[in-house]
């Protein structure tokens, strides 16, 4: 029996990949839980129309991430906290606050998509914007006392 995967399962597929499956796991579990649907003629056609109005909604959200790493890449921004005589701070810099600096620069990002180890301490550290699947930009974090 042929299905099309509705979302990703494990040691089966990716969601909108065609797979061949037995006719009971298909017909009692897959499809009455919403993971698959039946692999007809026409749910094909429409599964290849849908994936090619994806890829170009792909093709520009590509670019504009591009664009965007080309703007990002070896910015520098300043992030002001608390911090004792020894230079540790209170806490540590989280992505929010990061993110916040980043939007005070003109730079939209989203705080889920910035990689940083845990800066707890006063000085340069550097940050990962993961802006797209393989599509990234490096940032500099000045950490200073307020």
């Amino acid at each position: 029996m042929k299905v099309i995967l509705r979302e990703d399962i494990k040691n089966l597929g990716y969601k909108d990949d065609v797979v061949e499956v037995k006719s009971g796991y298909g017909r009692n579990y897959l499809i009455p839980q919403g993971k698959a649907s039946l692999a007809t003629e026409s749910a094909l056609k429409m599964l290849a129309e849908d994936l090619r109005q994806r890829e170009f909604k792909q093709d520009k959200l590509k670019k504009d991430a591009e664009a965007m790493a080309s703007k990002l890449e070896g910015a520098s921004i300043t992030v002001a906290t608390k911090a004792g005589a020894s230079g540790k701070i209170f806490g540590s810099i989280t992505s929010l606050q990061i993110a916040n600096a980043l939007k005070e620069k003109g730079f939209d990002v989203d705080r889920r998509k910035i990689v940083t180890d845990d800066i707890k301490e006063l000085g340069t550290h550097s940050a990962t914007v993961n802006l797209f699947k393989e599509i990234s930009a490096s940032i500099s974090i000045e950490v200073i006392t307020e």
